[in-house]
């Protein structure tokens, strides 16, 4: 008996012992780097970055697949979901010091039948450990580690902080991480608004989200959440006869996933990612690695103003749809005539598709994947309309010509003072073409919208006026051997100004005869244009590839009062826990290029287009007071562009395809103009927005007792005889008013939540925080004080703090 006792002893001291050796050498690292205690008070989980706009909407996200989630603080979490976690996951939470005892045991026992053991705290650590193996000798091991964390976390965090961190972290489904964002996908809500039935969903998805999930499994779902329901009333948490009540009713979902088609202004935010990584590649985090903007929780704040985005979005869908109709009808699209001779097109397109990618790593040869692209089969293709698309029956490849005869758009707008960028449209539609035709990158030749550029230098340089008389005939260049082309030069002479409103070509030629190729091309790269322009004289009428973002950057020198400001759309970034790592100052954008006396004059001389010449009445219609544009044409309508400013506000577009072959059905003043002009109006009867009509350019003081020539040639409401300008389509004073009688679809976006068709809660974004005074409260933002620290008797294995 006595050695019998002996071996008892011996296998339970024994066995006691190497569970203490087993937990030291986890605390110690042996079976994988454990957190300290500043990693636990600053959680690396994946969080997504968030984009928000100058008013504090969330424009977006970027995040991986682990990292689709957004913190929210406690007290934005409603009490029906606090309530349905702790009564269903963790009954003795507020009782226990991280490890249940109680119901480890019972786990034991009963082989997990009646529950598991975990407590909420012993899930936060697993996930925050990013645990859970299937071998069940390792995993013994897994949760030792959490045992420890789970103590360190009861010691060192309150319970409040616990539950905030734990449904900041726990999946939802979907690849859907947090309480917010599953409230925002589920429910179209803020964590702070579900009500009990909506937490009882959510949380009885946390004990398996793939099969309790209500949009895949409705039944279950359902089962789940009346289990969930009846707990609260077991703990006291609801009524019987409420949830009695709520157990009878139907999930009422509504679904919607954030995705990067999702959100406003879906071309700009892809754009902004460059932009993002580009500011952030010498800043370091606290422990010297770099940042991620898909994990690391930024959020990024940005100079888009939603309302002026969604008038852009609308301007262009109104236009393009109206475009598209005459695109549709014409006999080369319906033939197909258009494609002869570039049937090269679709071998690239069917290469590049998904389609051929899929088929190639399934094994399929070339051969047989074309065939696949004659086969006929129900898909879903881009359309003009609301929802911008629509279900048809097509081959893949009649699908790739069908795309590629859609005319493409762009938009921007910016603050010419300080190169805040307030809209940004990229293209048709971000979902079905992922081209962003704004950007420093993707070029297309910009047409007459060159020529005020060149009229500033020749002002600027050779001493040229808006009254300076130009000959208005062809231009031979020696060496070269160009000779501009243009409708009607008509011979004679004609004033700058004059020959700038009606966009003559040979006039413009004999400017850049005065100003020489060279010395041009020196001046767009002085004005800070990014791009190398070679000095042929042909650049005088646009024939260089420079992109809408680079044009707008070039028209600052006008209403900026000479100075060149580069656009800019982050005002700030900050970290996860709200510190500020990176602040941009416009500033050190700005650079004086020309004088504010010629700034002024252009300003004022370039009234001439919007008043009479090739976009002839927009300032009247678009309710300005004073206000500067200059319309582009290219080669066979290839490109069509309009770029039109005020003293406050500078905007631009540009119209055509993809290949340049395929050719618009218009010029920049007929199909290009029409979309800038829309958002100037409606920008402009905003008020809400703060955008004077009455607002004019600032006179130099040098000149205020000058006449000023430029006013005086501007108030000629006779056009010359006979004289369209080479950027002015043939027509009647309506055909510029393209608006009238036409529906609109609507912009491409939208707000990442609604709630009971609400704008989304924003944050206060438009105003820097004040400082606050050193305090010692915990960085994850619970509304409580700091807690206080617990003691206990394994304090000495577990670390001092």
């Amino acid at each position: 008996m006595k050695k019998a006792v002996r071996i008892f002893w011996r296998i339970f001291i024994g066995g006691f012992a190497a569970v203490i050796l087993l937990v030291v050498m986890a605390n110690f690292g042996v079976f994988g780097k454990m957190p300290s205690l500043a990693e636990l008070e600053n959680p690396s989980i994946l969080q997504a970055s968030e984009v928000y706009a100058a008013d504090g909407t969330l424009m977006g996200k970027y995040y991986t697949e682990r990292g689709n989630r957004s913190n929210v603080k406690y007290r934005d979490i409603s009490k029906h979901v606090i309530d349905a976690l702790v009564s269903t996951e963790d009954e003795r939470f507020n009782k226990h010091s991280g490890i249940d005892f109680k119901s480890t045991l019972r786990a034991i026992f009963t082989l997990g039948r009646q529950g598991g053991g975990s407590t909420i705290t012993q899930q936060l650590a697993k996930a925050l450990l990013d645990q859970g193996s299937r071998n069940k000798a390792w995993r013994v091991i897994e949760k030792m580690k959490e045992w420890i964390i789970a103590i360190k976390l009861e010691r060192n965090f309150t319970k409040e902080e616990i539950l905030t961190l734990y449904l900041n972290a726990v999946p939802f489904g979907d690849n859907i991480y947090g309480i917010r964002n599953a409230a925002r996908t589920f429910f179209q809500k803020e964590a702070d608004r579900l009500n009990v039935e909506e937490a009882a969903v959510l949380v009885g998805m946390l004990k398996a989200n793939y099969t309790y999930n209500p949009r895949r499994n409705p039944v279950q779902a359902k089962e789940r959440r009346n289990v969930v329901l009846n707990q609260m009333v077991t703990n006291g948490r609801l009524d019987a006869k409420l949830a009695e009540k709520l157990k009878a009713e139907p999930i009422k979902l509504n679904y919607r996933k954030l995705d990067e088609n999702t959100g406003y202004a879906p071309y700009f935010r892809e754009i902004l990612k460059t932009e993002i990584k580009e500011a952030l590649k010498d800043v370091k985090k606290p422990n010297g690695g770099t940042y991620n903007i898909y994990n690391d929780g930024l959020k990024i704040y940005t100079t888009i103003n939603p309302r002026m985005q969604e008038y852009a979005e609308e301007g262009l869908a109104i236009q393009m749809t109206l475009l598209q109709k005459g695109i549709n009808a014409r006999s080369d699209m319906k033939t197909g005539s258009i494609w002869k001779g570039h049937e090269n097109i679709f071998e690239k397109a069917m290469k590049e598709s998904d389609r051929w990618k899929n088929m190639s790593e399934d094994g399929f040869t070339d051969k047989e994947i074309k065939a696949s692209f004659n086969v006929k089969v129900p898909m879903k293709i881009f359309a003009w309309n609301a929802k911008r698309e629509k279900d048809s029956i097509m081959t893949p490849l009649d699908s790739i010509k069908y795309h590629l005869q859609l005319e493409q758009a762009d938009f921007m707008a910016m603050d010419p003072i300080t190169g805040e960028v307030r809209a940004w449209v990229g293209g048709i539609n971000f979902k079905t073409f992922k081209n962003d035709h704004v950007n420093l990158r993707t070029k297309r030749q910009v047409g007459s919208t060159i020529k005020p550029l060149l009229y500033t230098q020749a002002m600027e340089e050779r001493g040229f006026t808006p009254e300076t008389e130009c000959d208005n005939v062809a231009q031979f260049f020696p060496g070269s051997g160009w000779v501009p082309s243009g409708r009607r030069c008509g011979g004679g002479q004609l004033a700058m100004a004059d020959a700038l409103a009606y966009s003559k070509n040979c006039a413009t030629a004999y400017i850049m005869k005065q100003v020489g190729p060279q010395q041009f091309a020196d001046f767009l790269s002085r004005i800070n244009i990014p791009t190398k322009v070679q000095p042929y004289p042909s650049i005088a009428l646009g024939t260089c590839d420079l992109s809408l973002y680079e044009m707008l950057w070039g028209y600052t020198i006008f209403a900026g009062r000479g100075f060149s400001t580069k656009p800019y759309c982050i005002s700030r970034i900050e970290d996860r826990n709200g510190n500020v790592i990176k602040r941009f100052d416009y500033s050190v954008n700005r650079k004086e290029a020309i004088s504010e006396v010629t700034a002024y004059t252009m300003a004022r001389m370039m009234q001439g287009t919007v008043d009479k010449g090739t976009a002839k009445g927009m300032r009247i219609r678009v309710g300005a007071a004073e206000m500067g544009g200059k319309t582009g044409t290219t080669d066979d309508n290839a490109d069509a562009w309009f770029i039109g400013y005020t003293p406050q506000l500078l905007a631009g577009s540009w119209v055509g395809f993809e290949y340049n072959f395929m050719r618009n059905q218009g010029d920049g003043s007929t199909i290009s103009r029409p979309i800038t002009e829309f958002f100037f109006r409606k920008v402009l009867a905003d008020k809400s927005l703060g955008y004077e009509r009455d607002a004019k350019f600032v006179r130099p003081a040098e000149m205020e007792n000058d006449m000023m020539s430029a006013d005086i040639i501007i108030s000629d409401s006779d056009p010359l005889p006979g004289a369209e300008g080479d950027d002015m389509g043939v027509g009647n004073e309506e055909d510029y008013n393209q608006y009238n009688n036409n529906d609109s679809i609507g912009p491409e976006s939208k707000p990442v939540e609604e709630d009971n068709g609400n704008r989304n809660k924003k944050d206060t974004v438009t105003k820097e925080p004040a400082k606050k005074e050193e305090d010692n409260s915990k960085p994850i933002g619970s509304p409580v004080d700091p807690p206080k620290k617990k003691k206990g008797l394994l304090k000495r294995i577990f670390g001092g703090n």
